[in-house]
């Protein structure tokens, strides 16, 4: 029964609340941090859950007064009574639902968003380009944060490769679902036919890593200075600012050139190595998820082609839920929250469909 397993909920709830406030909690603080989240993520639903359980009272009230009331004008008062309060009561039951479906824990972090060219040479470059300034509008609407780790430019405009970070609130929830292969059907500027062609972009979203998510020994990185290429003024090509850092045990590299400062740069390679290698795990983890339940929404599959913005027909279609836009300008412009918002529905349909609740 739905109260009795919302109850279960609000007493654990109550011991949370306890055992962060408690100091020998507190000095563990990998384990703070874990619990205070819990808190946090529980509080949406435990709101939610005392106005059900008042919403309940009141509904069993009318429905006295209904059935048991000798005045007319009384009783009357309470069926309207009545029919709001299982109006409300009937929402409450399906927000509720939406709030047991478990948050993937990484959701509330931020996020390391890369871009890569793919198959249509310059083409593909300048694609990058066009979605990076549409992420771009995106993140400024959504009042988030976005810091240049580097970038690779293309030889006829747009981007070979570039990345960034991004901070905000529940940006990797948000973000996740747009890792996969983008394509692009167009008449590019230097056809002279003007035949259609098709290029790609590779996406790739990571959570960002904390220091307590995965630990980087020191003594595991290899570091390496070389000067920065492209622009960024003399100051940026005459010194070594730009940082290589190779993990050893794994062979991963990042390098980082977008900041004057050394130490700068390393800060923003080390936060990069961290994530990519905490990724890692993530994946080994959702690949068992995968295996019990494959889901067409956010497989972790960066190789999928997940989205096609066609230019003559101005349409954009998301290939996993089968949605198509004929608001391509719009989209460009950043305007991608319907289809982000469509995606997060059809999954968490999927979710209660496979029985996944809290």
């Amino acid at each position: 029964m739905l109260v009795d397993k919302l109850e279960k909920i609000y007493h654990h709830f109550l011991q949370l609340s306890e055992q962060i406030t408690d100091p020998d909690f507190i000095k563990d603080m990998k384990r703070y941090v874990k619990l205070n989240k819990e808190y946090k993520d529980l509080q949406p639903l435990v709101e939610s859950y005392k106005e059900y359980k008042n919403i309940l009272s009141n509904v069993d009230a009318a429905k006295d007064i209904v059935a048991n009331e000798k005045d007319q004008e009384f009783r009357d008062m309470a069926k309207l009574e009545l029919e709001q309060y299982q109006q409300r009561r009937d929402q409450l039951e399906e927000e509720i639902k939406e709030l047991l479906i478990p948050e993937d824990p990484e959701d509330s972090k931020n996020a390391i968003l890369e871009l890569r060219a793919g198959t249509g040479g310059d083409e593909a470059s300048i694609f990058v380009g066009d979605l990076f300034r549409m992420y771009s509008k995106y993140i400024e609407k959504k009042g988030w944060q976005m810091e240049m780790v580097s970038q690779s430019l293309g030889t006829s405009g747009g981007f070979k490769e570039i990345i960034v970070n991004i901070t905000g609130e529940k940006v990797y929830g948000v973000m996740k679902y747009e890792s996969g292969v983008h394509r692009v059907q167009r008449v590019p500027e230097t056809e002279t036919q003007g035949r259609v062609h098709t290029s790609a972009a590779s996406i790739a979203v990571l959570p960002e890593a904390d220091e307590v998510d995965v630990e980087v020994h020191e003594r595991d990185i290899k570091k390496d200075t070389f000067r920065a290429q492209g622009a960024g003024g003399q100051h940026v090509n005459k010194t070594e600012s730009a940082v290589r850092l190779t993990h050893i045990p794994s062979g991963m590299i990042v390098e980082c050139q977008n900041e004057r400062s050394q130490i700068k740069n390393y800060a923003s390679a080390l936060k990069v190595l961290r994530t990519r290698l905490y990724e890692l795990e993530v994946a080994k983890q959702q690949a068992e998820i995968a295996k019990k339940r494959k889901t067409m929404v956010s497989t972790g599959d960066r190789s999928a082609k997940i989205r096609t913005y066609n230019y003559p027909q101005g349409r954009v279609t998301d290939h996993r839920i089968g949605l198509t836009l004929y608001n391509l300008p719009a989209v460009m412009n950043g305007e991608v929250e319907e289809i982000i918002d469509a995606l997060r529905v059809a999954e968490n349909a999927e979710k209660l469909k496979a029985g996944e609740t809290l």
